[in-house]
């Protein structure tokens, strides 16, 4: 069974938060379907999009298990875009977490080290 993901979050400006997305994800959006939302292709079939909906805007959170967390991470904040958040869970699982202009979480978590 294929699954395909198309994550949304919500957003008060489509130009502050493409700007940041961009610095976040490394790249420009895979596409723009509309002048309110952008696109990116964080993996084959799974995409994470930003609308203007400024009344929903700040309340989203999306998390990403990655099997390379400093992999990903390292290049974000060489980009300039600092964790508001490290920690690791009681059971070795680890979670990084950034917030776009908004205030919107945006996660990366991984497994234990060695698992």
């Amino acid at each position: 069974m294929t699954v395909d993901l198309f994550a949304g979050i919500s957003v008060s400006d489509i130009e502050s938060a493409r700007a940041w997305y961009e610095r976040f994800w490394g790249c420009e959006p895979a596409f723009l379907p509309n002048d309110v939302e952008a696109v990116w292709e964080v993996g084959e079939h799974r995409y994470v999009y930003v609308e203007v909906r400024p009344d929903q805007a700040g309340h989203s959170r999306c998390t990403l298990f990655v099997d390379d967390l400093e992999g990903w991470v390292d290049p974000i904040v060489a980009r300039g875009i600092e964790p508001e958040v490290r920690e690791t869970y009681d059971n070795g699982v680890r979670h990084v977490t950034f917030r776009d202009p908004d205030g919107n979480e945006i996660s990366l978590g991984a497994a234990p080290l060695g698992a």
